[in-house]
């Protein structure tokens, strides 16, 4: 038994050094998942009960989950007390590995009755249909992807532009059952007698495998760096300025007011703006106290900016900013009722888009942390309202949007502008910048998670909606990490983490569509139906009530 946790605990390892941030390491992903595989056969072979098999795997992907996302934790204490934030980080931690756990559970239960090709295949579904429910359902979190784990390598995954995140779990899967294959298969030779020849078929196994494996590895990554060295951006240059204020989220050392930090905000992007500049962005709630959106080209907020756009006629800010509005019913499923006030009313975490002129756009950011700044399931756990409320959380939620919408400069020039925790939905981003978005925007605060690896994962996961999309991308972070990041995915230019800083680059607009862009998910769907059918199979169809693994 000692064997089979040290193998699990040995994946937990291979998985967090291969996770972001930590350089160069991602290709341990293709076989980081051997040993926990090698771990779960042997102990299907011996007499321990169905149950030790889902905690053997719980306690490896609970281990590397921790590893990787300890910062959660950070955040959510930052925002309520402790006890809430201990009883949330389960959802990324606890439910994450569970339903890691449920997939191998599920994948050894069909291995009972299925031959090993069959098997593999469910793993595959089992597992990219865990990774997209993670995605979609109301406890989403899908920082975990397994094809997130290539971020810090953007030389190697260039054909992500066709198939996005799921493809490279994809990769990432298949490599692995390929190596656990050959692994069986060199055991089973290995506990032959040294006189028992080895069978012919055997040989054509392992020639195949290996060739498999060959074919899995190299030819993704040779396609990618010929896309890589052969790719150039169309020349259609934008100036645009990003500016990181540092305002400690916390208040520790000064709490600023409105007024302050958005004179310390004018004061940083005078530094860097220019004639030509077309787009000054700002970090996520860089405008602070709410403001109706009706009402806001009225507020103290936007004359400010206006004045500071006098001097920058051509120019757009992307800002974000605490909005909300008020309807007279309830129209929509998080609106709130204001009993002094007798109307229905949503908060927005908010981008604004503003200029020269009257014209105000808002787009809602619509990804929402789930209990914190959106109730799960809230009919089912409405009962559960008092209690975040209590503990500091949101009990109607901050309102959002069905789908992803642009923002646009006078001059045309469209822009997504994910707001934090958004920028990891690559469905969502590509959504929108098929709709006509030229480039991305990040507005994020990740001063929330303290100097952890948190911000620098965030930062890295933006460079795969550049690839995927082919568009530069502008991050704006508060007391995070600012950045440029060009088409290939390249961090062209960066800001120190904790540091008040302003930069501006030109970058290309694009206004080609990517396969991905067009396609988004396309290649999760068949699997889906693989994994529902497998999973199906594993609980109705009697493997689940047998005693023994």
């Amino acid at each position: 038994m000692k064997r089979i946790i040290w193998l699990a605990l040995l994946s937990s390892f291979l998985l967090w050094l291969a996770w972001p941030p930590i350089p160069y390491t991602s290709f341990i992903l293709l076989f980081a998942l051997v040993p926990l595989m090698m771990a779960l056969q042997e102990l299907a072979e011996s007499e321990r009960t169905k149950e030790t098999l889902f905690l053997i795997a719980g306690l490896s992907f609970l281990v590397w989950n921790t590893a990787s996302i300890y910062w959660v934790f950070n955040s959510l204490n930052a925002v309520m007390p402790t006890i809430a934030a201990c009883l949330l980080s389960l959802i990324p931690f606890g439910l994450g590995a569970f339903l890691m756990a449920l997939s191998f559970w599920a994948y050894r239960k069909i291995s009972l009755k299925f031959p090993a090709f069959l098997a593999d295949i469910s793993l595959i579904g089992l597992w990219m249909s865990y990774e997209y429910l993670h995605q979609t359902w109301d406890l989403k979190f899908p920082w975990m992807t397994l094809g997130n784990g290539f971020s810090t390598s953007a030389q190697l995954i260039q054909w992500y532009e066709y198939t996005g995140v799921y493809g490279g779990t994809l990769w990432i899967l298949v490599s692995n059952i390929l190596i656990f294959r050959l692994w069986m298969i060199w055991r089973t030779k290995a506990s032959q007698q040294k006189e028992t020849p080895k069978p012919s078929y055997q040989k054509r196994n392992v020639q195949f495998l290996l060739i498999a494996l060959g074919l899995w590895v190299v030819l993704p990554i040779t396609a990618s760096l010929y896309i890589y060295n052969d790719y150039e951006e169309e020349v259609n240059p934008s100036n645009i300025v990003v500016v990181q204020p540092n305002i400690d989220p916390y208040g520790k050392n000064y709490t600023y007011t409105a007024q302050e930090q958005l004179s310390k905000l004018i004061k940083l992007s005078q530094q860097k703006g220019q004639v030509n500049t077309e787009f000054f962005i700002w970090p996520e709630t860089a405008l602070i106290g709410y403001t109706e959106e009706k009402d806001f080209f009225l507020s103290p907020n936007f004359k400010a900016v206006s004045h500071f756009l006098d001097s920058f006629k051509n120019a757009t800010v992307i800002t974000g900013a605490e909005t909300y509005a008020v309807y007279p019913d309830k129209k929509t499923s998080s609106a709130r009722f204001s009993k002094e006030n007798n109307f229905y009313w949503d908060s927005f975490n908010t981008a604004v888009a503003i200029e020269n002129s009257p014209e105000l756009q808002f787009y809602h950011k619509s990804k929402l942390v789930p209990g914190v700044e959106k109730m799960p399931f809230p009919k089912l756990l409405s009962v559960l309202n008092p209690l975040f409320e209590k503990f500091g959380g949101t009990t109607g939620g901050y309102g959002g949007q069905a789908q992803p919408t642009n923002l646009y400069a006078s001059s045309g020039i469209g822009v997504f502008s994910a707001i934090c925790y958004e920028s990891i939905w690559g469905d969502w981003v590509a959504e929108a910048v098929g709709k006509g978005a030229q480039f991305i925007a990040v507005i994020t605060n990740d001063g929330w998670w303290g100097n952890t690896s948190g911000k620098d994962q965030h930062l890295d996961y933006a460079r795969l909606r550049a690839i995927e999309n082919r568009r530069w991308v502008a991050r704006s972070a508060n007391t995070g990490i600012s950045a440029f990041i060009n088409q290939r995915g390249d961090v062209v230019q960066q800001t120190e983490w904790w540091k008040e800083a302003v930069i501006k680059q030109d970058i290309n607009l694009n206004s080609e569509l990517t396969f991905y862009t067009k396609h988004q998910d396309w290649i999760v769907y068949p699997f889906l139906l693989i994994g529902v059918f497998s999973f199906a199979y594993a609980i109705f169809l009697g493997v689940i009530f047998r005693k023994k693994v």
